[in-house]
């Protein structure tokens, strides 16, 4: 199984990106059952979760992305997704895709994206 992300990049402050975690290799079922997560790293600091989501569906944020990033996922293409509006300089950091089954055991980990707003 491999976590692989995409969509980070440069932009301005008040921009947007959407960011993409394709889980390769997992099948369906784990997929589906597993939790997903978005992990924010800045530079000197520790990894921070951003967003979470249940099994159901249920979405949490950190204080600091509320109400400008939303995760969601597409089961049949087995990916997630981080939507970030209105971008601010203190979202720059490297994202990281998390996937986890306390059912089967598992836990993986993308190998990061980079994302900087910056004017």
């Amino acid at each position: 199984v491999q976590l692989v992300e995409s969509g980070g990049g440069l932009v301005q402050p008040g921009g947007s990106l959407r960011l993409s975690c394709a889980a390769s290799g997992m099948i369906l079922s784990v997929f589906s059952s597993s939790t997903k997560a978005w992990y924010a790293q800045a530079p000197g600091k520790q990894r921070e979760l951003v967003a979470h989501m249940s099994t159901d569906g249920t979405t949490t944020y950190a204080d600091s992305v509320k109400g400008r990033f939303t995760i969601s996922r597409d089961n049949t293409r087995k990916r997630v997704y981080l939507q970030m509006n209105n971008l601010k300089p203190e979202d720059t950091a490297v994202y990281y895709c998390k996937i986890s089954s306390e059912s089967y055991g598992t836990e993986y980990w993308g190998q990061g994206t980079q994302v900087t707003v910056s004017s």
